[in-house]
């Protein structure tokens, strides 16, 4: 299942601008020589203006990229030591963590960044990071977005939906799942989320018609058309089941769950 947490992130690192004689040179040398130079070039731009954040970034990004978590947290930790109540760093080192697998990790560093600015994505990020681990702070987190003047209320009552649905109190989180939509139809989120709450609870048809609402309102929407066909299927529907995760591919040709989906019912797929 894909994480929609991702999408609650909100920083983006700018493109790296290389200059022309810079570009000449790593396009004469080897692949391997390439990437140390562009680690070398962006270590370099680093050490001569030390206090971009913006060149942080870009290192960061770089190790991303590569997969290269290590190398991208130890940049983050150094720059920490410097500026510790900087808050964006703090939401970037907790995506990173998250990225890595390393959910305490990511709850700290949260936990920082909205100590340091009560932020209202680094509240969302950070309910919905508790609710996911089945943690009840999820739920004061979501009654300081709706005390606040932030305007997220469609947040704060999905991540309470989300606290409850991951405690297996699915009814219940359906009702917040509900709340969020009033507030937001368009919130594919909460559809997706309402939709595997019914589903888990063997409401294959009410699931399917939550999906049927999302994609109708959204069509390219991935996960939309993917979770239909996994209704389809518990209705005994395996060849609309294979158009709607073909559906999914569409849009997104990398969703692999789709892939798998569809080589379990003998399509192939590139």
């Amino acid at each position: 299942m894909k994480n929609w947490f991702i999408k609650f992130s909100c920083w983006i690192v700018l493109s790296i601008l290389l200059g022309c004689n810079n570009s000449d040179n790593i396009a004469s040398v080897s692949p391997g020589t390439d990437t140390l130079s562009r680690e070398q070039l962006l270590k370099n731009d680093l050490k001569q203006y030390p206090d971009s954040t913006l060149l942080v970034e870009n290192l960061v990004q770089y190790y991303r990229e590569a997969g290269n978590y290590d190398g991208a947290i130890a940049t983050i930790n150094d720059r920490l030591k410097l500026d510790s109540n900087n808050s964006r760093l703090w939401d970037i080192k907790a995506t990173l963590h998250f990225e890595d697998t390393d959910t305490a990790g990511a709850v700290n560093a949260f936990e920082k960044a909205v100590e340091i600015s009560a932020d209202p994505q680094y509240l969302i990020s950070l309910g919905t990071i508790y609710a996911e681990t089945k943690n009840p702070n999820a739920l004061l987190v979501s009654d300081a977005l709706l005390e606040s003047k932030a305007k997220a209320e469609k947040e704060a009552w999905f991540i309470k939906g989300l606290y409850y649905s991951y405690i297996k109190e699915k009814a219940k989180a359906i009702s917040y799942f509900d709340k969020s939509l009033a507030v937001s139809y368009t919130y594919m989120s909460a559809y997706t989320e309402k939709a595997l709450a019914l589903y888990d609870l063997g409401k294959y048809t009410d699931a399917l018609a939550v999906l049927d609402k999302a994609v109708t309102l959204q069509n390219n929407f991935d996960e939309g058309h993917y979770y239909r066909g996994r209704c389809l299927e518990k209705l005994n529907k395996p060849m609309e089941a294979i158009n709607a995760y073909q559906m999914a591919l569409q849009y997104d040709p990398q969703y692999t769950e789709a892939k798998d989906a569809l080589s379990r019912l003998g399509v192939k797929t590139n």
